[in-house]
Parts: C-alpha cells; structure tokens; sequence
C-alpha cells in the first residue's frame, strides 16, 4: 500500500475507496447467487450455475491460477525480507558461489517442502488464522519505527501521479481479491443471514488496516519506497525486526493451504488406481518446484502483485460476480438502475483489466 501511493500519490486513496466499495456490493451480488441455490458450496458452483460446465471450468481456472501465483508472490516475499536481514550470506558450490536473492529462494522452497507433504493441514490453518493479529503486529512496528526509533514522519509526498494509477488500481484490486472464498464461508455459517454484516465488517477493518499501513509509511519514506515497506526499515532497530519476522511467518504457513486446493483438483482428474500418497507427495513437490523457478526468473513483487490484481482479482472478484448474477436471475432481460449499475461495474472491472495487465506487463518487460 505504502508503494501503490508512491507510484499514484494521495488522491489515489479515492480510487481505493471505490474499489473497496465496488468489490464489496460484488460480494453482496455473490451472496445473492448462493442464497439462490442451497446446493451452492463453492465459487465454481456458482459458475456452473450461471453458465453450465463451461463456467464452472472457466471460474476453476482462474481462480486456481490466482493462487498459483499468489504462491509464487509468498516466495518473492520470504526472500526479499530474508535477504534485507542477511544480505552478506552466500556459499559456493562447484567453484561459484550461490548468494542473494537466488539463494534465498531456494532457502524458503526447502523450508516449505515439508509442510506441503502433510496430509492434516489444520496446525497450519491456525497459524495461517493469525494473519489478521500479524497485520497489526506489523502496522504497530512501522509505526514504532517511525515514531520512537527516529525515522520520522517528515518525507515529502507527491499528491497525484496520472501514469501511476493503472498499477495503483490493479494492487488495489488485489487488496480486496478475497471473493474466491466467500462461497466456502458463506456455506460453513450457522447463520447465513449474517453474511452480509460479515461482509460489511470485514471490508471495513481491512480498509482501515491499508488505509494506515498507506499513511505511516508513505509518510516515512516517500519516493525512496520499496515494493515491500519492510524492505525500508533499518534492521538496526528491534522494531523493524519484530515487524520483518512477523512478515516472514504468514507465507512459511500459508503456502501448503494455498497449494493444497490446485494439488487436489489436479488428483482429481487421475485414475482412481493412481490416487496414492506418493503420487500426492509428487504433484506437491512439482508444484513448488515451479513456482521456486518462476520467483526467480520474476523477482518484482510489487508488479506480480499488480498483475495478479489486473487479470485475476478483477475478474474474480468483480467481473464474474457480476456476469453470473446477471444469468442466474436473468436481471439482462431487464432495463433498470441496477443492471445500469452493473453493466457500469462490468465496464469498470473490463478497464482496470485491460489497463493495468498491461501496464504490468510493460513493467516487468522492461526490467527483466
């Protein structure tokens, strides 16, 4: 967030808060489709729903290529922040020597491994439940490190930067890209009724949470921002290592649950006979060898993030709740503020789509 404001400047804040407010009334609209079916469970139920097979096949597969590449943005993560603490370590294999970044990569990808092999993930989903106390943890450090440990609060901001905004609207999109599981919530409620007061406090506290995380470290680093604001913090002071580890810990956890749904579908499409634990050990193990080479030919977390926002976020999270709720109730066949305020939804997410991916893209072309 602190980043996204470096590249757009402070009256992108605005265009935050639309997003937030458009991706909200498009969990509203998801919402409406499960209470439409109680067979609905998933994300994908609702597309194949709407448009049959084909719309459960195309919801499946941009939703498992979005964590795929979530994956690969917790391993550009880990290494960036490890390598801001330890950036002197290296170690020479056959006569070169292995260091930096590239080394670091392969240091998580091995931290990783045995957690992906576990079959009963819910250790890991307890600690992956911290997240919301570690985004405090970390907000609360930041803040220590500007306010206590003399970093101040002083940098000049710029207050608006045009050719910013497509990459500030693609992260933004992927700060509220949560839509892939509010199906599986909404299923697993007591109380469905609820759901929308869920929506509606959650929505709030998360753009509480970016809004200040935005403010502190714009604040305290101006233009001289890095992809990630721990990357900033001098690792000198006790404050910007609690804030650099609590970061560090979420993605070591996260990644075997975040793995496990893209394992299980492709088991799923094997032969009953060839359903075993090996076989299982194998996809897991394939999957984060890939991403492992993938993080280290893409080593741009912030542009990863604002793609995965461009193509990804925006279509899950605004494009298809949109789509499906049109077919499901068949609101096209008639002329209303609402499906105006849809179809203005739909131009809105086409645009950002388009924009950003492609502003994305030019970006990482232009440094790799």
């Amino acid at each position: 967030m602190p980043y996204t404001l470096r590249q757009a400047g402070w009256l992108s804040l605005g265009l935050f808060l639309a997003m937030a407010l458009v991706t909200c009334y498009t969990g509203l609209l998801l919402q409406r489709c499960m209470d439409s079916r109680p067979l609905i469970i998933t994300y994908p139920d609702i597309g194949w729903h709407a448009f049959g097979r084909k719309g459960r096949i195309i919801v499946s597969i941009f939703l498992y290529f979005e964590l795929y590449l979530i994956l690969i943005g917790f391993l550009i993560l880990e290494r960036d922040n490890l390598h801001k603490l330890f950036p002197n370590i290296s170690f020479k294999v056959g006569g070169q020597h292995i260091g930096g970044e590239p080394l670091f990569t392969l240091v998580v990808g091995l931290l990783i491994l045995p957690s992906i092999w576990l079959k009963d993930l819910r250790l890991l989903s307890f600690i992956s439940a911290s997240g919301a106390l570690s985004s405090l943890i970390i907000i609360c450090s930041i803040f220590w490190v500007g306010a206590i440990d003399g970093v101040g609060f002083s940098e000049k901001a710029e207050l608006f930067n045009l050719e910013g905004v497509p990459f500030a609207l693609s992260l933004y999109a992927f700060c509220y890209g949560a839509h892939a599981i509010f199906p599986t919530l909404h299923s697993s409620m007591e109380d469905k009724s609820q759901f929308s007061k869920v929506l509606f406090i959650s929505f709030a506290l998360s753009t509480l949470s970016y809004i200040s995380m935005a403010i502190i470290g714009y604040l305290m680093f101006g233009q001289r921002l890095q992809s990630q604001v721990t990357l900033n913090l001098p690792t000198s002071k006790f404050s910007s290592k609690i804030a650099i580890y609590t970061t560090l810990v979420g993605p070591l956890a996260k990644y075997a649950l975040v793995v496990t749904p893209i394992a299980e579908a492709m088991e799923s499409q094997l032969p009953s006979n060839y359903n075993i634990r090996a076989i299982s050990i194998l996809i897991r193990t394939l999957l984060l060898i890939s991403t492992v080479i993938v993080a280290l030919v893409i080593p741009f977390f912030g542009l990863l993030m604002a793609l995965i926002g461009s193509i990804l976020s925006v279509t899950v999270s605004i494009l298809l709740p949109c789509l499906c709720y049109l077919k499901i109730f068949e609101s096209y066949k008639r002329l209303g503020l609402k499906l105006v305020i849809i179809l203005g939804v739909v131009v809105l997410a086409l645009s950002v789509g388009v924009v950003g991916t492609y502003s994305s893209l030019k970006e990482m072309v232009k440094y790799l």
